[in-house]
């Protein structure tokens, strides 16, 4: 990994800065925020795609009309409801974030894929950026003596490369690594010239596509001559403690280690009393920073998450307590509450500081 310069040193050094000082707090859920939209076919497609709602529903198959659904494809809402967005974006920093991830989850060719809406993916992760830059922007303004942070996010994709995904060709793949890295590269570059702090390869649950998105990642920094911190979260998929490839959190973090991360944790999957011992080992072996950003409890019979914001808070306060945490946040089923409720529970709370391993430590 060649040594580049930061893109933006002086934003880089303000997020190093903070981290050595406090507990950072990353945002909430933006799907469960947007749920409370209700937004219908219309609603997504918003002006931009309003014609092929029309045609859609007349029956005229045009491909420049756009006549596929569009409705659950949050990222397009970048798009076409900004300020919805936006007003998301801001009510968890008014609730105490420090960083906000972008809408960006599924900006990829291949998830967008779903809805033949690839061509649209640099322009959904720079619009992304653009709109959680500015929502920083103006609230940092009121307090710059608090900066805020904008996390560029690089979802896993709806495929796996590790994985056959037909039980009865156990070698079959359908993604190579080339074509993750492929999407992955053309995600960094809209996530950059959007105006974002951090890159962050989230809600991993294969590693061999976190490693995709990392090679994209250390391309796109060669080919622009600078970098910029790099954040990585996997995730635990059930109470086996493993990842779905297969790995602990200490595997997955030594599988890790070689892209010499500003920060790993865990997100997602669970919530934050069963994620605790998987982030104790991550807090024992990392010699970076660490985060975990867990779902608010485990989904009910409906799909729902019913972990109040003050429960979430106590069992995140302990972590603090514990020293396990440099970054938290709220994945699934969180809002602005829980994120309120953590911001409080952690203030003042000394940061874990990072593992030291001998110079000659093998990498």
């Amino acid at each position: 990994m060649k040594t580049l310069p930061w893109l933006n040193p002086d934003r880089a050094q303000k997020l190093i800065d903070a981290l050595a000082q406090r507990i950072l707090i990353i945002d909430g859920a933006m799907g469960t925020m947007l749920q409370g939209y209700k937004l219908d076919e219309a609603g997504y497609r918003g002006e931009r795609f309003a014609q092929g709602f029309d045609a859609r529903h007349q029956h005229v198959h045009d491909h420049s009309h756009h006549v596929c659904d569009l409705k659950g494809n949050n990222d397009l809402l970048l798009l076409t409801q900004p300020e919805i967005i936006k007003a998301v974006h801001t009510q968890y920093l008014e609730a105490g974030a420090d960083l906000l991830e972008t809408n960006t989850f599924n900006a990829t060719s291949i998830s967008q894929a779903d809805y033949h809406l690839e061509h649209l993916v640099y322009e959904l992760n720079k619009e992304g950026a653009r709109a959680a830059r500015e929502c920083c922007d103006a609230i940092e303004a009121k307090t710059p003596d608090k900066p805020r942070f904008v996390i560029g996010v690089l979802g896993p994709t709806s495929r796996t490369a590790s994985i056959s995904p037909d039980v009865n060709d156990p070698g079959f793949r359908n993604v190579t690594y080339a074509e993750l890295a492929k999407t992955y590269r053309e995600a960094v570059h809209g996530l950059i010239d959007g105006g974002a702090d951090v890159v962050m390869v989230e809600t991993i649950f294969d590693t061999l596509n976190a490693k995709a998105a990392l090679y994209a990642i250390e391309e796109v920094f060669e080919e622009r001559g600078s970098r910029l911190p790099v954040m990585i979260s996997g995730t635990i998929t059930d109470r086996s403690g493993r990842t779905l490839s297969g790995q602990t959190a200490e595997a997955f973090f030594y599988s890790m280690r070689h892209s010499r991360p500003l920060s790993i944790g865990l997100n997602c999957a669970l919530g934050a009393k069963d994620l605790r011992p998987h982030v104790e080992t991550m807090a024992q072996i990392a010699d970076c920073y660490v985060s975990t950003h867990p779902n608010a409890g485990l989904p009910n019979a409906f799909g729902e998450y019913d972990e109040t914001p003050e429960e979430m808070a106590a069992t995140i306060r302990e972590f603090a307590e514990a020293g396990f945490l440099n970054l938290v946040g709220g994945c699934c089923g969180t809002s602005p509450a829980h994120i309120r409720a953590i911001a409080e529970a952690v203030a003042g709370l000394k940061p874990r500081v990072p593992v030291t391993y001998p110079v000659n430590a093998a990498a």
